[in-house]
């Protein structure tokens, strides 16, 4: 969410900022929230000085002996309309809040202009992709032909953009999770984190999925709740006689770990002692996919459940760039000690994701598709989500301050697997295995079909 304080202050250079994702920034409806405000508080205010000098001048009069009835009277119309006020006011922050909700993050300097992917900047690459001399196949007939990558099973259990695997297939797919969790806890220094895969609302609002994005996700409906006793104490101030029965409690599943890892630190006050914080999850994600129908519709690209490892790290805002560089830098290790070529990519404004102010993908090489196709978003967040959560930590002035938040996948694992087959495939239609893995794999080097 973005400082109030920068709307209020300068919303022309908030808003040309916002023009560069193509976001058209309402200042009339924010200036009309704001004026609204200003009113409600200033009047709420007023009447909050009226009524303590009207207890005053009652006291005053009682102790002197004095007829106080018609000062009863008059604290007794400040205070009706006190109610009445604060909790307008409560509304007009209320709506306040859901507006700033919807505004996306600032484009950092740095990144570039443009409307969509083809405006991206490559920013360097690693290795060359190999050269077949024999008809290269993409993931899916490789997996097939091995009997070990079965979508028409997967389909028959939950639908479409679902994966069944076998064997040393699947064992292949293990391997990468606990090669990937390995590298980042003994050569990277990140803490491992086993997190739920449901959340609740609260979390995917502090890392902004919510509300924006709710189409994305998976509700599933979990019991009922009672209203928060805030909640009700609004309902009976609005003249109700009674608060409403217990409603549907609904949790979500996970897009991504970055959800139930980030939201470690919401409402928490850091010590500076322990920044950064660096975490790494590995986590099956689920996403509806909402308006991606007829992409990626064949083989692991785009699925409703994949697995990912995450890396996320709480940092001070003076070194969150310094981070970012650091954080994307742990994900290509991955790449490079599998041997799989890739580029870097410098995400243009236009094509970010909502909270990000500045992101680097990681994009591999896929001979099945002749193309580089993303295996990794890494992103700083700057102080975005973090204001949305309340996480802060105390600086060297022993004052809370707003941390800064960064995350990356460190990596797909489904499509770091798509590139393994595709790019260590032979001839016969065996894979080999990448060296790196072959520990992981009880030493196999080679998955060919089981006889």
């Amino acid at each position: 969410m973005l400082d109030i304080q920068s709307l209020r202050n300068d919303p022309e250079s908030v808003a040309n900022r916002l023009a560069l994702r193509h976001f058209h920034l309402d200042g009339a409806a924010f200036q009309a929230l704001e004026q609204e405000r200003k009113l409600v508080q200033t009047r709420t205010q007023e009447l909050q000085a009226a009524r303590n000098s009207l207890a005053k001048r009652i006291g005053q009069a009682k102790g002197n002996g004095e007829d106080v009835s018609a000062l009863m009277s008059a604290a007794s119309g400040a205070n009706a309309e006190l109610q009445s006020l604060e909790a307008k006011l409560l509304q007009v922050q209320a709506r306040l809040q859901d507006f700033l909700l919807l505004i996306p993050n600032l484009p950092h300097a740095s990144v570039p202009p443009g409307q969509s992917a083809e405006d991206n900047a490559e920013v360097r690459r690693y290795g060359t992709p190999r050269q077949f001399d024999f008809a290269v196949k993409d993931h899916v007939d490789l997996g097939e032909a091995l009997g070990m990558l079965d979508f028409a099973t997967a389909t028959k259990i939950s639908g479409a953009r679902f994966t069944l695997m076998t064997g040393p297939l699947a064992r292949l797919h293990r391997a990468l999770a606990q090669f990937m969790l390995d590298v980042h806890t003994r050569e990277h220094g990140y803490t491992e984190v086993y997190a739920p895969y449901l959340v609740n609302a609260a979390s995917l609002r502090g890392t902004g999925q919510l509300p924006k994005f709710e189409e994305d996700l998976f509700r599933v409906p979990f019991g009922l709740e009672d209203p928060a006793p805030n909640e009700a104490e609004e309902v009976l101030k609005q003249g109700a006689t009674s608060v409403s029965s217990p409603r549907q409690k609904n949790l979500y599943l996970i897009p991504t770990a970055e959800v139930p890892v980030t939201n470690i630190v919401r409402d928490e006050i850091v010590p500076l002692a322990l920044l950064p914080l660096k975490f790494v999850c590995h986590t099956p994600c689920f996403r509806s996919e909402a308006g991606s129908y007829g992409k990626d519709t064949r083989g692991m690209i785009r699925q409703h459940q994949f697995d990912k490892v995450e890396l996320v790290q709480i940092i001070q805002p003076e070194k969150s760039y310094a981070g970012l560089e650091e954080l994307t830098g742990h994900a290509e290790t991955i790449l490079q000690k599998l041997e799989l070529p890739y580029r870097v990519m410098a995400l243009c404004a236009g094509d970010m994701g909502f909270s990000a102010a500045k992101t680097y993908d990681l994009e591999v090489w896929l001979p099945g598709q002749n193309a580089y196709r993303e295996i990794s978003s890494c992103s700083n967040f700057e102080a975005f989500q973090a204001r949305r959560m309340q996480a802060r930590f105390r600086n060297e002035k022993g004052k809370p301050e707003l941390v800064h938040t960064l995350n990356g996948s460190a990596l797909a694992v489904g499509r770091t697997l798509v590139a393994v087959l595709e790019n260590y495939q032979n001839a016969d239609g065996s894979v080999s295995v990448p060296a790196a893995l072959r520990g992981h794999m009880g030493g196999l080097e080679k998955i060919e079909r089981l006889s």
